[in-house]
């Protein structure tokens, strides 16, 4: 038990103590793998817009109008026909989970599709705009409230 002790709160004697040169060494001599991830990332971002760019042409909205952040969520609002300040509601804690919900879900129902697939486009982005954008959905405007 004493030595237990003795291991955890003695002082660190000149043998334990690592000099910096070798703490600053990486533990991996090159970095592959964040460059695999950055550009898997970026792919992913890549299929993400080009599904939203495809459908914000299919709706009559510029396709380049994905890509400018907050801006394409009003475009959105605008195709789903959801009033302008449930933008404003997307930067109010928790509540924005629902905002968010009610945009996609407007887009999702403009296109003749429902709750789940509106569901998907919130969570499931990265498969559910490529899906709405390059599939045989046919835009048309939307009625009633989701």
């Amino acid at each position: 038990m004493i030595e237990v002790a003795r291991l955890f709160f003695s002082p660190p004697t000149t043998t334990d103590m690592v000099p910096l040169e070798v703490q600053a060494i990486p533990l991996q001599s090159s970095n592959t793998g964040g460059i695999v991830l950055l550009l898997f990332q970026l792919l992913l971002a890549a299929i993400q817009i080009a599904g939203m760019w495809a459908v914000f042409e299919k709706a009559g909205h510029a396709g380049w109008k994905a890509i400018i952040p907050i801006y394409n969520f009003y475009v959105m609002l605008q195709i789903g026909e959801n009033a302008w300040w449930w933008l404003v509601l997307v930067f109010v804690p928790i509540i924005n989970i629902y905002a968010l919900y009610k945009i996609h879900a407007g887009v999702a129902r403009s296109f003749g599709r429902g709750i789940g697939f509106g569901l998907g486009l919130t969570f499931l982005g990265i498969l559910f705009f490529p899906l709405l954008g390059f599939g045989d959905y046919q835009y048309r405007h939307s009625s009633g409230l989701a």
